[in-house]
């Protein structure tokens, strides 16, 4: 493991690539599948809270660790994320596998039945589908990281892509950033291949 000391702005750009990595996957997948969905009405409310949510969704599985940006952009986020730690059993635990995407999906749900209450112009159908989204893209990528996920669960088996643990990326190192701009050429050019179905979308707004 190497000691030197990194300098605080490395560290910040290390943090920032980290969430940027999954906030950029989280939105890349919603609008693969958006992209192949017949076109129909969208209220605008439904759409600025599907976009919101799909990018929460793209952290989520995170709250089980302290210093994630889910936490950190909240006044008393650290309290709540050390006691999720502890809660969740650790970082990469139950939020990593299938047991807690269908946990994360009922509850969600749940609350969305709230949420429509006071804002009933909001498709939560859409709504969910775009937060669910982003929580599975968020597992995907770190599926590709030399940690793995415990995708399983109570399995105790770490599972990554490709098998080979060497060959899987370091978090925060040079390869994720060659992965970030890699998903960002293919969204340029995917997204103007689709242009009109994009625009289309916006069109039908209510």
């Amino acid at each position: 493991m190497d000691n030197t000391p990194s300098s605080p702005n490395l560290t910040v750009i290390i943090r920032v690539m980290t969430a940027r990595t999954h906030d950029l996957a989280a939105v890349t997948a919603f609008g693969l599948v958006a992209t192949y969905q017949s076109v129909r009405p969208l209220s605008v409310a439904t759409l600025i809270l599907a976009l919101l949510f799909n990018q929460i969704g793209g952290i989520f599985p995170d709250i089980d660790q302290p210093t994630a940006p889910f936490w950190r952009n909240l006044p008393i986020g650290r309290l709540f994320g050390k006691a999720f730690d502890r809660l969740l059993g650790g970082h990469r635990f139950i939020t990593h596998s299938l047991i807690g995407v269908a946990l994360t999906g009922w509850l969600f749900h749940w609350l969305l039945h709230m949420v429509n209450l006071l804002i009933p112009k909001m498709d939560a159908h859409i709504v969910w589908w775009a937060f669910m989204i982003g929580v599975v893209s968020h597992l995907f990528m770190d599926l590709f990281t030399k940690e793995g996920i415990p995708l399983l669960l109570p399995i105790p088996v770490k599972f990554g892509i490709p098998p080979l643990k060497a060959l899987r990326i370091t978090t925060g190192k040079l390869a994720e950033k060659a992965l970030f701009l890699a998903i960002l050429t293919f969204d340029f050019w995917f997204f103007s291949l689709h242009y009109q179905h994009l625009v289309a979308i916006f069109h039908r707004l209510v």
